[in-house]
């Protein structure tokens, strides 16, 4: 805008210059299409200023080299010729051009040098309108403003004031562009304090002030200043109209809706978005049926609106209905469709689209995530890359997380160099994203390094590094950074907590979880909740302490829910106790019918005690309420393909080779003392069907297939929907000893670093 401003005096200029500073030799002959006269006739300043008119022309219609061939036929020019070259590349984007013309200046006027200064700013080179704004010999209050908007506007709060400071004379422009800055970069007190140095503020000002305070919610202060303004216009009954509208005060908005002298679509839409903020969305649209005129922004807060209270059938009658849909629509409908579960619906919208941008991408992309389709998920991602789209945090963010599920370790990898490129990853909204990624795809190492770059890290950052140390099963290190959280002054809470305490859990570290446990209300003021207690459960029944685990059940605040329970049966299954079992799992029965998990659970502890008909009980148990056992499956990542398999899977193309090398291992694993887990097999048939029925678990295959695909020297990563049983963590330590290979497995409830023969659960799982 300065730059425009200043193209505008330039060319102004044109029109009124003086002809004292020209070197007219000859009287001045017409001639047609505005080229220069031949040498032998003399030049007027009349012929120049037409000559500078036709440059401008040009220039404003980006015929850069038809100017510039009119330029160099001049036989005379001004300093305004030189200027609108000047401005007229920097108006093109050529400021290289630009910059070298400056050098060439035979004469440079105040004007010259301040259209090069805006050009500089314009185009962001902060390094050198400095030097050039220190070289001035003269400066005004236009080339003082030039720096101190660019400082402003691109957020260099402290350097825009020390400008602003330093200036001789200031003008409005300079009082209204440090009182911008401030607000537009949240610094309100700053900018409350600027504005009560000084009266006589226009009233753009005082409703740059009010909008600040719009921002950030404030409604009293805002109310105050509404109140003192000498004169309101429009915007100013908007946005204070919006201010109580946004804080949820309808009814004081209401009542400045109806004092407002006059109102445009701008009032009635600020009323109308406050109701759907407030999720009235009936009155909402009595509003919206009362307008005498509508806008984009009315039929799109309608559309919000329904969306929000899932009535997506109102939504996409209003949609149709909709005269002047823009990108905003569209992102709005395929969002609701992707939230309620219609990826279908959604991505038909998205194939209709007549333009799309990054937030249409990123609201199809988590829509497939957020159906399951994580797959899908990351094929949009590449083809947004592909169709050349800008890629936004959100749709980073989202990846990411997809990602994580499917443990699809390479690809985020590559997402995360594409951050870096992006400048995101520093910041923490991305970079915590970018560390649950890591810790989810089994690099805890790695996310530990994306852990110390992140710029500002708040509570999420520290909880995801805590509980990603604690299920990967270091335990210590979790409790290491859980110390270093509260002395980097961040406060613990409940979510920090369940990390602590499942790293405890996961590590055996009894006297700590119980120290932990009993300073949440004394040292944090954290109320405990049943997650709490779901994890000190876990901890005293995986060490055997069977009684306490019940003691503490009888203390609980609230009652058990089905995961506390969950977690005694667990115990109960561990050392044996069938009783105490069978009691844990009839309450889980009663709360969650259908949790096909303790069904199996219970099972294992009747077939490790060899009661087969108990086995068969639940199995038709199971029949009868209509509760399917999840199959289990695993998968690893190779070459950026995920390879699935499930038990006794002879699908794969590799199925032939994996199941050779399996035979070799388990001679291998034989020659180790490997002795296959028999009393885990659900089904009563003789030791040697137990034994094959083991083998080809889908965990085994993984690994099996990734130790024949991945390069020596690299981690093994497989995932598992189900936890790994106790069998194929027996042999997965032997490979892991036999071949020489990290292997890291993901199961359903932590992770397990396998390495020459020991895993860091400890065998505590």
């Amino acid at each position: 805008m300065r730059f425009r401003r200043l193209h505008s005096t330039c060319s102004r200029l044109l029109l009124n210059e003086p002809a004292s500073h020209l070197k007219a030799e000859l009287p001045r002959t017409k001639l047609a299409g505005g080229e220069p006269p031949a040498k032998s006739t003399k030049v007027s300043s009349s012929d120049i200023v037409q000559w500078n008119r036709s440059i401008t022309q040009h220039m404003r219609q980006g015929e850069c080299d038809s100017a510039l061939s009119l330029f160099n036929s001049m036989p005379a020019k001004s300093c305004v010729s030189w200027n609108a070259m000047l401005s007229g590349y920097l108006l093109n984007g050529k400021l290289d051009l630009a910059q070298k013309l400056f050098d060439e200046m035979p004469q440079r006027d105040l004007v010259s040098w301040n259209i090069m200064l805006s050009g500089y700013v314009k185009n962001k080179n902060f390094r050198a309108a400095r030097i050039l704004f220190d070289e001035m010999p003269v400066k005004d209050v236009v080339s003082w403003n030039a720096l101190l908007s660019g400082y402003a506007q691109n957020g260099y709060v402290d350097d825009a004031r020390r400008i602003f400071l330093m200036m001789p004379v200031k003008n409005e422009i300079s009082w209204n562009g440090l009182l911008a800055t401030y607000v537009q970069n949240g610094r309100i007190e700053e900018a409350r304090k600027l504005f009560e140095s000084k009266d006589n503020w226009p009233l753009v000002s005082w409703n740059c002030l009010l909008g600040g305070y719009l921002r950030k919610k404030m409604l009293a202060e805002a109310k105050v200043l509404f109140d003192k303004m000498p004169v309101k216009d429009q915007v100013s009954w908007n946005t204070i109209i919006s201010c109580y509208a946004q804080s949820d005060d309808l009814e004081e908005a209401r009542r400045l809706f109806d004092e407002s002298p006059i109102k445009d679509v701008f009032t009635w839409t600020s009323l109308l978005s406050g109701y759907v903020q407030n999720r009235m969305v009936d009155e909402a649209r009595r509003i919206f049926d009362e307008m005498p005129e509508k806008n984009e922004v009315s039929w799109n807060a309608m559309i919000a609106g329904y969306v929000q209270s899932k009535r997506m059938d109102l939504a996409t009658e209003f949609f149709e209905a909709m005269p002047c849909k823009n990108i905003s629509s569209w992102n709005t409908m395929i969002t609701g469709y992707a939230q309620i579960g219609d990826i279908t619906h959604a991505r038909s919208l998205f194939d209709c689209m007549p333009n799309r941008d990054c937030i249409s991408w990123a609201a199809i992309i988590a829509g497939y995530a957020q159906s399951g389709n994580s797959e899908e998920a990351l094929r949009m991602f590449v083809q947004m890359k592909r169709d050349g789209g800008r890629i936004n945090r959100s749709a980073f963010t989202c990846v990411l997380s997809t990602s994580a599920d499917i443990a699809a370790f390479e690809f985020g990898k590559q997402i995360h160099g594409r951050l870096v490129k992006a400048g995101y990853h520093t910041g923490c909204y991305v970079g915590n994203a970018l560390l649950s990624m890591y810790c989810k795809c089994g690099s805890i190492d790695k996310a530990y390094d994306v852990f110390k770059e992140i710029a500002e890290k708040d509570a999420v950052s520290w909880n995801t590094m805590i509980i990603g140390y604690a299920r990967h099963g270091f335990g210590k290190q979790a409790l290491r950074q859980f110390e270093s959280m509260k002395e980097a002054g961040i406060r613990p809470d409940d979510v920090t907590m369940v990390g602590v305490l499942s790293a405890c859990g996961h590590t055996g570290l009894i006297d700590k979880g119980m120290e932990h446990f009993y300073s949440m209300a004394r040292d944090y003021g954290i109320v405990t909740n049943p997650r709490h207690y779901t994890c000190m459960i876990d901890l005293l029944g995986r060490a055997g302490r069977l009684d306490d685990a019940q003691n503490l059940m009888k203390d609980m605040p609230c009652e058990p829910d089905a995961a506390t329970w969950g977690a005694l049966l667990g115990a109960s299954r561990i050392h044996g106790n069938t009783e105490l079992g069978e009691k844990a799992a009839e309450m889980i029965f009663r709360l969650e019918p259908w949790n096909a998990g303790m069904y199996v659970l219970l099972s294992n502890l009747y077939a490790a005690s060899g009661r087969w008909r108990d086995v068969s009980k639940m199995r038709l148990k199971m029949r009868d309420t209509g509760v399917r056992k999840m199959p289990g499956y695993s998968w690893v990542e190779v070459q950026n393909q995920i390879h699935l398999f499930s038990v006794g899977d002879t699908m794969h193309p590799d199925s032939k080779r994996i199941y050779a090398f399996l035979e070799e291992l388990e001679l291998l694993m034989k020659q180790e003392g490997y002795v296959s887990a028999t009393k885990l097999v659900l089904h009563d048939v003789d030791e040697e069907e137990k034994a094959h029925m083991l083998k080809y678990h889908s965990e085994k295959l993984a690994v099996a297939f990734a130790i024949l695909n991945i390069p020596s020297g690299r981690p093994i990563r497989v995932m598992k929907n189900l936890r790994v049983c106790g069998d194929c963590h027996t042999a997965i330590k032997l490979i892991s000893k036999i071949v020489g290979r990290l292997i890291i497995v993901r199961d359903s409830n932590r992770f397990h670093h396998f390495s020459e023969g020991v895993c860091t659960c400890g065998d505590y799982w």
